[in-house]
């Protein structure tokens, strides 16, 4: 059918750390997109993003499918507990993330922004502390780390 695509976000979202569709995707697929990201966030119990975001220039959506999940914001955490939970944040707030128990979470940000990159290294398990953990009142201090959505968020 042209126009349209018909994917398993499972498989999908494997092939590009999570996200389904973006500026990423090859112009001419149905998933390209400049105005809008959306990722399928699959994360073990335990694991975190390693840096905080810096001079987040993106608006964001995180919704929890299931799972435990703990959004950490410079003035305070966010835990969704509850299939549906969500929450929404804005241009100029970074976060970090992490997954209280295996969470599948799903993430849309806009608008989607190149030079933003997805790296593997900002993603750390439970039991590797990122040098970076720095009490609430410091979270949102340069680090030179793009988003990756953690799921990105």
């Amino acid at each position: 059918m042209d126009g349209v695509y018909v994917g398993k976000a499972g498989p999908d979202a494997a092939a590009d750390s999570g996200w389904l569709l973006g500026h990423f995707k090859p112009p001419g697929d149905l998933r390209h997109s400049a105005e809008v990201e959306i990722k399928w966030g699959v994360h073990p119990k335990g694991e975190r993003r390693a840096r905080w975001t810096n001079g987040e220039k993106r608006t964001a959506l995180l919704v929890l499918v299931s799972g435990r999940f703990r959004l950490e914001f410079p003035e305070g955490d966010v835990v969704l507990a509850e299939r549906g939970d969500y929450v929404v944040w804005g241009r100029g707030v970074d976060h970090s993330w992490c997954a209280e128990e295996e969470s599948v979470v799903m993430t849309i940000r806009w608008p989607s922004i190149p030079g933003y990159a997805v790296r593997p290294a900002d993603v750390r398990p439970a039991d590797v502390r990122p040098a970076d953990v720095r009490p609430a009142d410091d979270r949102a201090a340069d680090n030179g780390v793009a988003d990756d959505g953690g799921a990105e968020p």
